[in-house]
């Protein structure tokens, strides 16, 4: 995406939301965040993607994440939305608070509006976007999604994991890897650096290169 992506750190703005006036770097603190964005109000994709993530919210809670969606309509149709949204999902509770942007000027600074999709306004629309942040207000992973197209919240929880295990471990996550799976060694870590980092162990695969660069270990 162009502008603002990964490694950029995200602008400080003051916005109106469910949950009252804030700015961004407040309510992140030194938490992780996702923020995600949606197209409008009462449209069908986005109605099942917040009652869904407001059911995944504890499961962020646990690893320390904060919630905080988008969407262009204004609060008051924002907290009307959100009883279709728990009505939908039954068991949900909508308690991450919600941006309003009538102006679209918050979704252009944060770079989730769409290139093509507009109102019957001709105005901009929100992409169907997802930044996870870190504490240090800089973003670490970025997904877009077209408006006809629904997340995988199971995905986003999984990213959330690696990158947390990865910002803590000169380590990364393999294809598919879920918690408690084995992880791989970066290539800058020596193999004397390895055997003191990694006590536990490790396996390297022997590979038709005979490079030493595929190192298994566990967390």
């Amino acid at each position: 995406m162009p502008g603002l992506t990964i490694g950029d750190t995200i602008p400080n703005l003051e916005v109106d939301t469910t949950h009252g006036r804030m700015k961004l770097h407040d309510y992140i603190g030194n938490s992780w965040a996702v923020l995600f964005s949606h197209p409008a109000d009462f449209t069908p994709v986005c109605t099942t993607e917040l009652g869904k993530m407001a059911l995944y919210a504890p499961e962020f809670d646990k690893r320390g994440v904060k919630l905080l969606g988008f969407s262009c309509d204004a609060v008051p149709s924002h907290l009307r939305w959100i009883g279709d949204i728990e009505s939908y999902t039954p068991g949900c509770k909508v308690s991450y608070p919600i941006v309003a942007d009538p102006t679209r000027e918050v979704i252009r600074q944060l770079n989730m509006a769409d290139p093509e999709a507009k109102d019957a306004d001709g105005a901009e629309l929100p992409s169907r976007a997802l930044h996870v942040v870190a504490g240090d207000k800089r973003i670490k992973l970025s997904i877009l999604y077209p408006a006809t197209t629904g997340r995988d919240l199971d995905e986003v929880l999984r990213a959330v994991d690696s990158l947390q295990a990865t910002a803590k471990y000169k380590v990364a996550t393999p294809v598919n890897w879920r918690p408690g799976q084995p992880v791989v060694i970066s290539p800058s870590v020596s193999t004397e650096d390895a055997q003191k980092m990694f006590p536990q162990g490790y396996k390297t695969v022997d590979l038709p290169s005979k490079k030493e660069y595929l190192r298994f270990t566990k967390l």
